[in-house]
């Protein structure tokens, strides 16, 4: 079964949609130059509103250890993505540190438990060229996949979808695309 990730949440509306249509994974940007940035303590009150069946999941770029630590302290997240250079020590040093997944974009690293696949330019919306994907880790896919072309995305057998800006009409969650994508994702069969 491929799994799906709706990621960029930032209030209380969109977590009362993810709550209705129970996406496996939910994603907090704790990027504070992308558009879809979200505060920690906004991300703690939506964690604490978030069905608990639901796991979330920090999109870090470069960050401070310490602050990525502070965050899973605090039960705002249940899995790590690390978006930026970060590199096998790094990501061995954070293991060490905390005992949930990480997923690395871009690249395959041991220390990592999934690899996250996506455009370059994250939150984008648009699409890379999968003809592209080689890999043998679990990975999540990412970029520009909306209810248009995510059963294309599906036949690539990835761990599971990653949506953000797919299932948006004018930079927010739109529920009727939230539902959509989630539904098809769930009927596939591969």
């Amino acid at each position: 079964m491929v799994r799906i990730k709706i990621c960029g949440i930032r209030n209380k509306e969109d977590i009362q949609i993810m709550n209705k249509y129970k996406p496996d994974y939910i994603g907090f940007v704790f990027v504070n130059t992308s558009k879809r940035y979200v505060d920690i303590d906004t991300a703690y009150n939506c964690k604490m509103a978030l069905n608990k069946e639901i796991k979330a999941v920090g999109v870090f770029l470069d960050a401070d250890i310490s602050s990525i630590i502070n965050i899973v302290k605090r039960g705002i997240i249940d899995i790590i993505q690390l978006h930026g250079n970060e590199d096998s020590g790094y990501i061995k040093n954070l293991k060490d540190m905390v005992d949930i997944p990480i997923i690395k974009a871009y690249r395959e690293d041991a220390n990592a438990d999934y690899l996250l696949l996506d455009n370059v330019n994250p939150g984008s919306g648009k699409v890379f060229d999968w003809n592209k994907i080689k890999t043998t880790k679990k990975y999540f896919l990412a970029g520009g996949i909306n209810i248009n072309n995510v059963l294309d995305a599906l036949k690539l057998n990835p761990y599971a979808i990653d949506v953000s800006s797919g299932v948006e009409v004018n930079g927010f969650k739109d529920e009727k695309k939230v539902e959509e994508i989630i539904r098809m994702v769930r009927k596939y069969e591969g």
